[in-house]
């Protein structure tokens, strides 16, 4: 109380950083949610795809490939670009990119126009998803910064179960008869609305101490993820030619090159792209370890269900999306509950979380050789349902484990590692389930080939679960 008996109001220091308000925060997870939905959404809407724009599977692949690719090589230098120009410019800038590159594929009039189009739309996405996290741990602190974190990791995970369902909504529904188109136009209303909240909602953050773009490093990440991802993604399609093992021969070979290039910039002072000494930080080396066979797992079973339930066993896009809709509701009602489990119990709720997904996959394993082709919602939905709860108690932890240590001048760098192994690890699971799934299909039948993919995943749930034994107790 001031003499005059008017109450004060707190002043924070100047060189506080700028609050992130429950406004800003929504907005930049409706940026965050835009990504990772595109990258799914198409799953369910491939086959029509195929018949309007007469497009082989091969040329398919790519309208899937194209946009994980471009986005999983570009991310790093989006979340640099952000530290040095300024994360809200450069989320503005990637969702109006976003924006622009979705109309593009809304309106493609040919199956390679879209692969262009999806192309661009990966490197605007590359451009947007960084700035995220980055303006979450620059303009957050303590129980904030923790639950937005927590929220951020609830909507990646939704995110990528949503994308299926309204990717066969949309599709079925036909809105002004643009079929399949209307998965890309959505995004445009949604995109204005983002835009118009973020220029007044999202502070602006940036390093302190700026350095300049590492070109070096740039283009060796960059020449890496192609040469690992490109082959992956598109090998089986095009029946495994000279170029894709020649491409993956390169792969360690690129790949030893650029850590000897970082570890050169950073023992000179510089600030490299992606810093080794980064990963001295035993919480984001051993959440990211965790993360690739998680992610791989995830996207691998996402593709290979929608495909399934289409293919196999006859259903529609809708019902093809619903199916899924249990595992997305247990999702987020989970989600919710994630923070105080882990205040209580630490990063045991991650092993927890595995166990929980391993007995989700193993139910849907046995419900697709008992029920076949009978699948849909009801008979998915205990399968579904505990998977869902499983990821849950996984993937925000994770995402918070990654970050919890990563000093706030290099947050965007960060979250662009965290977010291009995350992005890297979906494409190589939709890449190598996918393609033991259909490699199997013509010769073993789709409830063989389905099953034995779920097991595959299920090994992988059982990776992740004994990996989550290694994380540091507590989160940060």
């Amino acid at each position: 109380m001031t003499e005059t008996g008017t109450l004060t109001t707190p002043v924070r220091s100047p060189s506080a950083p700028p609050l992130l308000g429950g406004l800003g925060l929504f907005t930049v997870l409706l940026g965050a949610a835009l990504p990772l939905i595109d990258f799914f959404i198409v799953n369910v809407a491939l086959p029509t795809i195929g018949r309007d724009l007469n497009a082989s599977e091969a040329v398919l692949e790519l309208v899937v490939a194209g946009y994980g690719v471009s986005y999983a090589v570009l991310l790093v230098l989006g979340g640099r670009l952000g530290d040095l120009f300024g994360r809200r410019q450069l989320f503005l800038g990637g969702m109006a990119a976003f924006g622009l590159t979705s109309l593009a594929c809304g309106l493609a009039p040919s199956a390679w126009t879209l692969v262009a189009a999806r192309v661009a739309q990966g490197a605007a996405s590359a451009a947007m998803l960084p700035q995220v996290l980055a303006t979450i741990q620059a303009a957050t602190a303590g129980t904030r910064r923790a639950k937005a974190m927590g929220l951020y990791g609830a909507t990646a995970g939704l995110s990528m179960v949503a994308g299926q369902i309204l990717g066969g909504l949309l599709v079925a529904a036909d809105i002004a008869g643009t079929g399949w188109r209307a998965v890309f136009l959505v995004n445009v209303p949604v995109v204005l609305v983002g835009l118009v909240l973020a220029a007044r909602a999202v502070p602006e953050t940036r390093s302190q101490h700026p350095e300049p773009i590492d070109t070096s490093g740039t283009v060796l990440l960059a020449l890496s993820l192609l040469t690992l991802l490109a082959p992956l993604t598109e090998g089986r399609a095009a029946g495994w030619p000279l170029w894709t093992w020649l491409s993956l021969a390169l792969f360690p070979l690129l790949a030893a090159a650029f850590y000897f290039v970082e570890r050169r910039e950073d023992r000179a002072g510089r600030t490299p792209l992606v810093p080794p000494s980064l990963f001295a930080l035993t919480s984001l080396r051993r959440g990211l370890i965790m993360i690739v066979p998680f992610s791989i797992g995830f996207s691998g079973f996402m593709f290979v269900i929608a495909v399934a339930l289409q293919r196999g066993a006859g259903l529609g896009p809708v019902a093809a999306g619903l199916a899924l809709a249990p595992m997305a509701v247990v999702f987020f009602v989970t989600s919710l509950c994630g923070p105080r489990l882990i205040a209580r119990h630490g990063t045991r709720v991650v092993t927890a979380g595995g166990l929980i997904q391993a007995v989700g996959v193993a139910l849907i394993a046995l419900t697709a050789w008992r029920s076949w082709p009978d699948l849909g919602m009801w008979e998915l939905l205990p399968g579904a349902a505990v998977a869902g709860a499983g990821q849950a108690l996984q993937l925000p932890v994770l995402i918070r484990i990654v970050l919890s240590e990563v000093p706030a001048a290099r947050a965007g760098v960060g979250s662009g590692v965290m977010a291009t192994t995350q992005q890297s690890a979906l494409a190589v699971g939709v890449a190598t389930l996918g393609t033991l799934f259909l490699s199997l299909a013509p010769g073993h039948g789709m409830r063989d080939a389905l099953v034995t993919t779920l097991l595959v995943q299920l090994a992988g749930v059982v990776l992740t679960t004994a990996l989550s034994l290694r994380l540091p107790r507590t989160v940060g």
